[in-house]
């Protein structure tokens, strides 16, 4: 099993990474964590060739590869390429695609042509979940409600916590002193998140891959290096 880290592109200020990730299975699945930005959106730089499309087309896998896109949740910048994953599997949780049906939540309706596209086929799961031998589903809420991380167990690396929003950066690392952030839905659940995320990647040895973090982002292997 390999996990690559996709930079898809930068919010411009912080110089913070907007990454997806590819996760390629010994069993032949190809699995899509996001789909990064739209490029020419006004919040987040997309430069030529930072897509999705083509930022796996330097991977060799093309869109029609893609067995499974695992949604963290539907904020722009996580949606922007979903149209391009036709004859994939989404995988959400059923809480946060509610939420975002229903309309409520203005950031979520205002991308909704990016992420409700006729013909994408969403799959819904209630809380912690095993996808994939190996890709588990980790229940996160608290930057929004149904938000979902992802734990990744390599053979030779071992396991990798695919934290997204839960724990942009590291200082959101400690669950009583994190900052919440002004698109934070609910402080509370936010903390549990961060406590459950941090205890169980401390009782993995995971390491832990923060959201949008501008200086974690190049001690990291990103693509075409890999975790395996």
């Amino acid at each position: 099993m390999r996990l690559y880290l996709l930079r898809l592109g930068t919010i411009p200020g912080l110089g913070a990474p907007v990454p997806g990730y590819l996760i390629r299975t010994d069993e032949g699945a190809t699995v899509l964590v996001d789909t990064g930005a739209a490029p020419g959106g006004p919040q987040v730089l997309v430069e030529e060739g930072q897509d999705v499309v083509s930022s796996l087309g330097r991977l060799g896998v093309r869109p029609e590869d893609v067995t499974h896109v695992v949604c963290s949740h539907l904020d722009p910048d996580h949606v922007g390429g979903h149209a391009a994953f036709t004859g994939a599997e989404f995988v959400i949780q059923r809480a946060h695609l509610d939420l975002a049906r229903s309309g409520t939540v203005p950031r979520l309706a205002a991308c909704r042509p990016l992420w409700d596209v006729p013909g994408l086929k969403y799959t819904t799961v209630d809380g912690d979940t095993e996808l994939l031998p190996g890709v588990e589903l980790v229940a996160s809420g608290g930057h929004v409600p149904g938000h979902q991380s992802v734990l990744v167990r390599l053979p030779h690396t071992g396991p990798v916590l695919l934290a997204v929003d839960a724990i942009p950066m590291s200082a959101a690392l400690d669950a009583a002193r994190r900052p919440v952030l002004p698109f934070d839905m609910d402080e509370k659940e936010l903390r549990e998140s961060t406590r459950k995320l941090v205890e169980l990647a401390r009782a993995e040895g995971a390491l832990i891959v923060h959201g949008h973090d501008a200086e974690q982002w190049p001690t990291l292997r990103v693509a075409p290096a890999y975790y395996d």
